[in-house]
């Protein structure tokens, strides 16, 4: 249902007292999304993946107790890595490679073109 005249005349206001009041808490609100929150837990989870790997292949043979809370490490982070993956969404997904790509120096879909263009060949 959208706002009536009132009601964005009071948030434009809030908006803009904020602003003045405290600029680069009103900036970072400005620039976080839902997309960049789960995100950065995305990430955050991928590296405790990796690193309960690395606690389970070091220690499982030395401690079995170890070696399972690796086991545990790996499952929680899948868990918190599904999570937030659903919650970003299909969309959200695709936003977030594409700032991958573009982070790493690439135009964000420069090599699926590459590789649709190798593997769907026209006339060969």
């Amino acid at each position: 249902m959208p706002l009536s005249e009132h009601e964005q005349r009071i948030l434009a206001e809030l908006e803009e007292s904020l602003v003045r009041q405290d600029p680069a808490f009103a900036e970072r609100v400005r620039s976080e999304t839902v997309y960049r929150h789960a995100g950065r837990y995305c990430k955050w989870s991928a590296v405790g993946f990796v690193a309960g790997l690395a606690v389970l292949v070091a220690f499982y043979s030395q401690s079995v107790a170890i070696g399972l809370l690796g086991v545990g490490l790996m499952f929680g982070s899948a868990v918190v890595f599904e999570r937030n993956l659903r919650r970003m969404g299909r969309a959200g997904w695709d936003d977030f490679t594409r700032s991958l790509h573009q982070h790493q120096g690439g135009d964000g879909k420069g090599g699926r073109d590459w590789l649709r263009a190798r593997l769907f060949r026209r006339g060969r």
